[in-house]
C-alpha cells in the first residue's frame, strides 16, 4: 500500500488491513488521538515506540514524547506534525 492508498483510507469507517502502528496512525488522522495512542501503547515493538512518540509530541508533553523517541531508536522529532506523520507512515509502509 502506498502513502496515497493509505490516506485515501481515511475516509472509510473501517480501518485498512494494516499493521497495528499503521492503524494508530490512521485513528490520528482521523481525529481519535485517544484510540491512536491505546493502539499505539499496545505495540511492544519499535514501531509502536515510535507512533507513541509522535502522539505524546502532538499532545504537547514533550517529555513524555523524548523517552518514546528514545525507546523506537529515532531522534526527537523537529519538524512539522504533518511532515513526521508522513514520514512515519512511510516508514511503516515499507
Amino acid at each position: 500500500m502506498t502513502l496515497d492508498e493509505f490516506r485515501a483510507t481515511l475516509s472509510s469507517d473501517a480501518s485498512p488491513a494494516v499493521a497495528p502502528a499503521l492503524v494508530a496512525l490512521w485513528h490520528d488522522a482521523r481525529g481519535d488521538w485517544d484510540k491512536a495512542h491505546e493502539l499505539a501503547n499496545s505495540v511492544d515493538d519499535r514501531t509502536g515506540a515510535w507512533v507513541h512518540a509522535y502522539l505524546h509530541r502532538k499532545e504537547g508533553d514533550l517529555g513524555n514524547a523524548a523517552y518514546w523517541y528514545d525507546r523506537a531508536g529515532q531522534p526527537v522529532a523537529t519538524d512539522s506534525l504533518d511532515a513526521e506523520w508522513d514520514r512515519i507512515a512511510r516508514a511503516l509502509l515499507g
